[in-house]
Formats: structure tokens, C-alpha cells, sequence
């Protein structure tokens, strides 16, 4: 009797619980949505430059880099960029190989693909590489890549990154007609140029972002990724991010930067972040 009483009790035991399978079911959906989620959110990050020629400006190591850029990964940024040029006078080689080690959220550097260029990156194997058109003196980026005039270059360039396993994304003016080439080049992302949004979002900002909404969806089409950057700030991002759809990463430091001297660094990494949301 009593071994009948215990048998039905280790049956009981392990039958399911209906109410239990519903919870556990919830609960994945809300583990894949929130992923779902997380994976198309645009992502910040943060280019260090500023921090660098701060540091260069009396020498020594005051602000450190290293730890700037940890420290912005701590306050909630998604990734940090930089962008080394010939003379070094803001970020140097030497802090872009120290930074592989670091940076534990993605590593973006950006350049133009110069041979010391193309060697730091084969140094580093860093997560995304933007490459942009600058020639050696100019001062800070101004333009993106004529893309049909230089295809067999980018082609070359883009193959060799990729070799790395580096992803990569091509600095863009806002141009549906570039998109084919690019998507030719075998890049992976475009970063579209956004000095001219800037510059006109005071005046019309519906007629400034048109354009990038033209171009970001004939990349969209074609497949490919879409960053931006250069002059966005706390007063034009959140409406930029509205606009353009699938808009998967900003890179921003100049205007960040500048309101970390008033708001402080983690804060202002914060107010970014809530753009967007």
C-alpha cells in the first residue's frame, strides 16, 4: 500500500505544471524581445580624439585615454572611435594598439587606408573600420568617398579588411546614387557625412535630413548597414535618429566632448544615450 501511495506521489511529482510551461514561455519571449530589441538600437560611440589633443597639448599623460575611454564604456556607451592621423596629433598609433585591450564594447577606427595606416590595422584587427577620404593635412574630415570613382581601390581595400575580420563601413555624403558602388565595393555599413544636416537643421531641418532619409533607404535596400557622424550634438541627434531607419550607429565626439566641460563626462554620456531612446 505504501509503495502504491509513494508511486503516485513520484508521478504527481513530475508531471508538468501547466501554469509553470506558460511562465517559462513568457519569459523566453521576453529574453528574445528585449534581444531583438537591444540588437536594433542605435548604438553610441564615442570618438576620443578631443580627449587626446588635450593630453598632447602639455604632454605626459594627463587625461589618461586609456581610462577615458574605459570609463565612457562604464557610463553606457556602446563603443569607441578613433581616428589616428599621419602626424599624431591627437590619437597616436601607440594608444590605437593599446586600446585593443581596453575597449571591451567595439573598437572603431577610422582613416584613411594609407600603407602605416593598413599596418596599424593588421596590428589591432579592430571590430569595425571606417574608412574615410581625408588627405594627410586636412584638418578634420570633410568629405565622403566618390565611391564610383575610386570602386576598384575601395574593392581592394575592403577585401584586405575583411581578411582581418574586421567589418567595414565607408564614409558617405548623403547620395542615393553612391549606394550602388558601394554595395559593389563589398563594404559592409556606410557612414553617412553629416556636416550638411548640421549646418541646415536651424534653418529647415525637415528639408536637411531628406537626403540622408534617400540615401539610408536605398542602403537599406541594397542590404547594408548604416552609421553616421561628424557634427552631430544634443541639439540635432534625437531628430536625426527619428528619421533614418535602421540607423544602426553614431559616432560622435567634438560637441560631446565640449558639453562634458559643463555637464561632466558621465552625465553627458547619459544625455546622449537618452537621444536615442
Amino acid at each position: 500500500m505504501n509503495s502504491i501511495i509513494e508511486e503516485k506521489r513520484i508521478i504527481s511529482f513530475h508531471q508538468p505544471n501547466p501554469h509553470c510551461a506558460v511562465i517559462v514561455l513568457h519569459t523566453l519571449n521576453l529574453i528574445w524581445l528585449l534581444c531583438k530589441l537591444k540588437s536594433i538600437m542605435t548604438k553610441l560611440s564615442v570618438n576620443i580624439n578631443k580627449i587626446a589633443v588635450l593630453r598632447n597639448a602639455r604632454g605626459g599623460n594627463v587625461p589618461d585615454v586609456l581610462k577615458a575611454a574605459s570609463d565612457i564604456e562604464r557610463f553606457g556607451a556602446e563603443g569607441i572611435t578613433v581616428h589616428p592621423r599621419p602626424d599624431e596629433r591627437h590619437i597616436r598609433y601607440d594608444d590605437v594598439i593599446a586600446l585593443k585591450d581596453i575597449v571591451k564594447t567595439e573598437l572603431n577606427v577610422e582613416g584613411y587606408p594609407s600603407e602605416s595606416f593598413m599596418e596599424l590595422i593588421a596590428k589591432v584587427k579592430p571590430h569595425q573600420v571606417t574608412l574615410v577620404p581625408d588627405p594627410p593635412g586636412v584638418l578634420t574630415s570633410n568629405a565622403g568617398w566618390d565611391v564610383k570613382k575610386h570602386l576598384t581601390y575601395l574593392q581592394e581595400i575592403v577585401h584586405q579588411l575583411k581578411q582581418l575580420s574586421c567589418r567595414v563601413s565607408i564614409f558617405l555624403e548623403p547620395d542615393p546614387s553612391q549606394i550602388p558602388f558601394a554595395k559593389e565595393s563589398g563594404t559592409d555599413r556606410i557612414e553617412l557625412y553629416t556636416e550638411q544636416y548640421a549646418k541646415g537643421f536651424f534653418q529647415n531641418k525637415h528639408e536637411a535630413i531628406r537626403p540622408y532619409v534617400e540615401t539610408a533607404q536605398a542602403a537599406r535596400e541594397a542590404g547594408l548597414g548604416i552609421n553616421a557622424g561628424h557634427d552631430l550634438n544634443i541639439d540635432n541627434l534625437a531628430f536625426f535618429h527619428q528619421s533614418i531607419e535602421g540607423l544602426d550607429e553614431v559616432s560622435i565626439g567634438h560637441a560631446l566632448i565640449a558639453d562634458a566641460l559643463y555637464f561632466g563626462l558621465e552625465n553627458t554620456v547619459q544625455l546622449y544615450l537618452r537621444q536615442l531612446k
